[in-house]
């Protein structure tokens, strides 16, 4: 008889079962030491709730706007990497679960399903996450294809402009290039559901790359020039030109510093989000829920705050919308729920938080998601 999944740790647990050890842990672990990563949990533990009682809290709504969309929540899927090795056609699924609960989808560059598959498998628009690399013509012809697509944001990662270690890829031969080992692929045969879906889905490589280089379009190629794209030199000059090509919402993510934040909203970007790359990067840095407050307070009054750092549940996203952002955005949970069952998991995994959410703020005696103040909070150190 197998466990109810009442939370997304359990939907963590099934998909450790399920997803082969290399894919798994590219998607739950960090870089380095694992600072960063173990913080960003332990700071939203830090932070309490102040439960309120007496108050009528029969019609709550979570409902709110993004960038101007409405939104049954204030919730987002992360750019994810890889996603379509989580579970075949991961990019897809995401995308239609997400459309279903009305919220935003965001694909990656970096995706395993090219922004075409998923322009033609998914109805409503979605964002697309790019990055600046040394061959800015084909930033530029991503830029254009996400346009085509009818892309309804586009998502500048700031923080991945040289690649932070990350120990536990390099032990499981997710390197560059890639190693194929013994283990893993005695691992992957092990995990005939998650090979079906891979071999099944439109794509198994780096779909947005799919034809760049010449030659073989494989994991590893792909994976070697990826690795030799990323721009040191990316700077607000590049932003301006990214503007010049761009003439929707755009959004900037990786601030974790008022003063980035303050220089974002001078470039008129439309949000940023406030990220640590899920403690993927700069081990060290503090958890970006200990320095929400401080970058929203001096610049929540000209652009949308987003908020991504490790939210598990509704109760992280309260406390989220309650230090200062607009709204959060789901990278590992949307990866566990993937990994454990496909779309349906996606959508498990954005049920739970909702009904967790809508839990929390009526025993804080919230009734408007738009509205959540600090108040809801006993303290929130450091954040001051």
């Amino acid at each position: 008889m197998s466990t109810p999944i009442t939370n997304v740790m359990d939907l963590r647990a099934l998909a450790k079962r399920r997803v082969p050890q290399a894919f798994f842990e590219y998607a739950d672990r960090g870089s380095y030491d694992e600072v960063t990563l173990r913080e960003n949990r332990q700071a939203f533990d830090r932070i309490k709730l102040r439960q309120r009682v007496m108050a009528d809290v029969d019609n709550r709504s979570l409902a709110t706007s993004i960038l101007g969309q409405p939104v049954s929540m204030p919730l987002a899927i992360a750019p994810t990497g890889l996603t379509g090795l989580q579970h075949g056609s991961g990019e897809i699924h995401g995308a239609r679960a997400a459309t279903a609960a009305g919220i935003p989808f965001c694909l990656s560059t970096m995706s395993i399903c090219s922004i075409e598959q998923v322009h033609a498998a998914v109805a409503a628009p979605f964002w697309f996450q790019v990055y600046v690399m040394r061959d800015r013509g084909f930033t530029r012809e991503l830029i254009e294809r996400a346009k085509a697509a009818g892309c309804s944001a586009l998502m500048l990662t700031a923080d991945l402009t040289v690649q932070g270690q990350r120990h536990r890829e390099i032990k499981n031969g997710l390197s560059v290039p890639p190693k194929l080992t013994l283990r893993n692929l005695l691992d992957i045969a092990s995990k005939p559901r998650w090979a079906m879906s891979v071999l099944q889905a439109p794509s198994r490589s780096f779909g947005n790359l799919q034809g760049r280089i010449g030659g073989s379009d494989s994991l590893t190629t792909l994976a070697q020039w990826i690795a030799s794209q990323f721009d040191p030199s990316l700077n607000w000059k590049d932003l301006e030109w990214i503007r010049q090509l761009w003439p929707g919402k755009l959004i900037i993510k990786g601030i974790m510093d008022p003063r980035d934040a303050v220089i974002a909203a001078d470039h008129a970007v439309d949000a940023i989000v406030v990220s640590n790359h899920g403690g993927r990067q700069l081990d060290g840095a503090p958890a970006s829920i200990d320095v929400l407050r401080s970058i929203a307070q001096v610049s929540a009054d000209r652009l949308e705050v987003l908020f991504d750092g490790g939210i598990l549940s509704g109760q992280d996203l309260l406390k989220a919308l309650a230090s200062g952002a607009r709204a959060g955005l789901i990278g590992k949970a949307f990866l566990y729920g993937l990994g454990a069952m496909g779309e349906a998991g996606v959508t498990r995994t954005i049920e739970i938080i909702r009904r967790e959410l809508s839990v929390s703020m009526a025993l804080t005696g919230q009734t408007d998601a738009r509205a959540i103040s600090p108040d809801v909070l006993w303290r929130s150190e450091p954040n001051g």
